[in-house]
């Protein structure tokens, strides 16, 4: 039997054969004396006197077959009944002779007490109960040392027949409690329990029922994962005496989110959408908290698909692991400039259509920005990426990382929710890799390092900023709470998979919404969909209030000092327009810069002696394509001049970033026809070129 984490019952798992399943046999330490003496008044009252046959019962049972016309008698006693139930026949004269001759030689060679024990262990009970010990547990929820005589004598009754003495039915309820009140007059006439005890427990039969038969909640798909972690022995009782496992699963939270689930399922089935899944997970233990594979099990269409356990596109979920891997590496740093531009996009596009030119690794990852994370991954190396995302349970695929490409940034790697939430565990737990917990009693890996805790605070940090969000995701929506939370959405191709994975203080929260057939919705992207139920999760599990903020924040990397930092653009009057915090190791912090703790004071000036000028093309320029010339041969050189230190120059098209290059290299621009406006700027500080006027024919 498996209970939740507050003791709640939630399934059993049983043993599987074509016509029935049976919930074990339960071992039995000692056999309770009153559990013996109920038992032996109703099936075998000679027990101690004979050898294993009862010769007594056999004449008697076969005098009254042959002249009586009721239920025929079979007189057979523990140690045949033993034998019958570890060789089960078809009842037959010769099937009767081997079950006597297999008593005798149990009772000569184990003796009474053991055959009788035995027998306690194997007895059906009814409704897949087998033994004394599960039957306490199954219809009185305790452990058999606990049962009352009133329920002894109950369940002492069953094993005769226990389809006809079945305790969930009324009917089955009056045959039993009568059979129970032989056994106590039994017992009251040979005196073997004192009259005070027998009179209770008369009093108490009369009334007495089953606790009722212990349903799991609805939650099946729950209840199939505890059973195939049992079958894959990671799962097993801490003691063969007590086989109960304590899951990690708050049943309670359970049923509160799958409301919450289906409820926020329904605002989204008009555009597409049918099934959701969603996990949460306590941060520190690792211990699965809830676990929830569909909206209804018994929807038609894809309701039995455990969709925590499905292999899905994961869309830019795994973006963080990309960044977190050119961390490690050292081919990236905070204050780097990565580049959101068409040049060099490798035929990539962000989800919005557009590109936002040069941005700090902060600012790309906080806007899922395509192209900036597939050339990061360039940068590092397909195998490189292929093979962490490996060791971080991400996939067990032995394909070569080419046949995925430069896509695995962006979900053409599959992977499974339960992996991302083991996966998303080494960013909140500093960088180690763990297991989920399903059960106290579970069998764990040792959990691994498999990033730096500097590097999974970066990222934590970058995740958990609502500032480096922007443009992308406005403020005060789905993806900021009150408190910190460190989040990533993700949807893949055409709108097939919506997903979210956010992380607080306490738990990490995952979900997926989609279809089983794997049809694409109507425009339901992760920060649209899934964003809004992980929000309302996390909200329900910390129990946050209106307007309530909390102070909490995520720990800093170590080492790392706070630096202000200008964004691309500045104001006309050459002091920063927009500012981003980035967590900087001193020694790198950029020279225009100070490492400082972030205070109310202005943001301090650019570099306002760098003057920048376009010496390539003129101002009003007009230069005709040659026909005769291939597409890609049709270009125009941009170049500048600076009139100070510069390093990189972004190249303005027509007020759309085209290309970040560096100061002193020319760049190529494919001519289109038409007049356009050609601009060359500093990235990330003031400083901008005069605007030049091209005509292209």
């Amino acid at each position: 039997m498996v209970y939740d984490r507050n003791g709640g019952f939630l399934t059993q798992i049983g043993a599987r054969d074509a016509a029935r399943i049976d919930y074990g046999y339960w071992p039995l330490r000692d056999i309770p004396q009153r559990v013996a003496l109920a038992t032996l008044a109703l099936e075998d009252r000679r027990f101690a006197s004979h050898g294993g046959v009862d010769a007594r019962a056999l004449l008697r049972a076969a005098w009254r077959n042959l002249v009586g016309r009721k239920r025929r008698e079979g007189a057979s006693t523990i140690a045949m009944q033993v034998a019958r139930m570890q060789n089960p026949a078809p009842r037959s004269f010769s099937a009767k002779i081997t079950e006597a001759a297999t008593a005798v030689a149990l009772v000569a060679r184990h003796g009474h007490e053991a055959v009788l024990a035995h027998y306690l262990r194997l007895a059906p009970y009814g409704n897949g109960s087998h033994g004394i010990a599960h039957a306490a547990r199954f219809y009185f929820d305790k452990p058999v040392e606990d049962l009352s005589l009133a329920e002894i004598a109950l369940l002492a009754a069953v094993p005769q027949s226990p389809g006809r003495m079945n305790l969930f039915r009324e009917s089955g309820l009056v045959l039993a409690r009568a059979r129970a009140a032989r056994a106590l007059a039994y017992l009251s006439r040979e005196t073997l329990v004192e009259p005070a005890q027998i009179a209770l427990a008369t009093k108490q039969l009369a009334t007495l029922h089953p606790i009722g038969a212990a349903r799991r909640p609805d939650a099946l798909h729950l209840s199939l994962r505890y059973e195939a972690l049992a079958r894959e022995g990671l799962i097993a009782p801490a003691s063969p005496h007590d086989p109960r496992i304590g899951a990690t699963i708050d049943l309670s939270l359970q049923d509160k989110l799958a409301h919450l689930s289906r409820r926020y399922l329904a605002l989204w089935r008009s555009a597409g959408a049918r099934q959701v899944a969603l996990m949460v997970v306590e941060r520190g233990a690792g211990a699965v908290l809830a676990d929830i594979g569909s909206s209804d099990y018994r929807d038609w269409r894809d309701g039995a698909i455990d969709f925590t356990r499905a292999l899905r596109s994961p869309g830019s979920t795994l973006k963080p692991f990309v960044y977190a891997l050119a961390f490690e590496r050292g081919a990236l740093e905070p204050t780097d400039l990565v580049a959101d531009v068409p040049e060099g996009a490798s035929g990539v596009n962000n989800a919005d259509g557009a590109f936002l030119g040069p941005m700090l690794p902060r600012q790309a990852l906080a806007n899922s920005r395509n192209v900036p994370a597939t050339n990061l991954m360039r940068r590092v190396g397909l195998e490189a990426n292929f093979q962490f995302l490996h060791d971080l349970g991400l996939h067990d695929l032995e394909a070569p990382a080419e046949s995925f490409g430069l896509s695995m940034a962006i979900g053409a790697l599959p992977t499974r929710l339960e992996h991302l939430m083991r996966a998303y565990g080494a960013l909140a737990e500093d960088g180690v890799l763990s297991d989920l917990l399903f059960a106290k009693e579970q069998q764990r890996r040792r959990s691994i390092r498999v990033m730096s805790s500097d590097t999974a605070r970066l990222v934590t940090s970058m995740l958990a900023d609502p500032l480096a969000r922007l443009p992308s995701f406005p403020r005060y929506g789905p993806l900021e709470y009150p408190f910190a939370v460190a989040v990533k959405t993700g949807t893949s191709q055409a709108y097939r998979d919506a997903w979210t994975i956010a992380y607080s203080r306490k738990v990490i929260v995952g979900v997926w919404i989609g279809r089983g057939d794997a049809g694409a919705m109507n425009r339901l992207s992760g920060a649209a969909s899934s964003a809004r139920l992980a929000h309302a999760a996390l909200t329900l599990i910390h129990g946050a209030k209106a307007g309530e903020i909390e102070a909490e924040s995520f720990p800093p990397p170590q080492g790392r000092v706070p630096v202000e930092m200008c964004l691309a653009g500045g104001r006309s009057d050459g002091r920063c327009g927009e500012t981003l915090v980035e967590w900087v190791r001193p020694e790198k912090a950029p020279p225009t810069r100070s490492a400082m703790e972030i205070a109310a004071r202005p943001a301090p000036r650019g570099d306002e002696n760098v003057e920048l000028a376009i010496t390539t093309p003129e101002h009003k320029t007009h230069v005709w394509r040659n026909p005769e010339l291939p597409v890609e041969l049709n270009r125009l050189a941009l170049r500048a001049s600076a009139s100070g230190s510069v390093e990189q120059i972004l190249w303005m098209v027509d007020g759309r970033p085209f290309r970040l290059a560096d100061a002193d290299q020319p760049v190529y621009w494919p001519m289109q026809p038409g007049t356009h406006r050609i601009q060359a700027r500093l990235p990330l500080r003031p400083g901008a070129s005069r605007t030049v006027e091209v005509t292209i024919e």
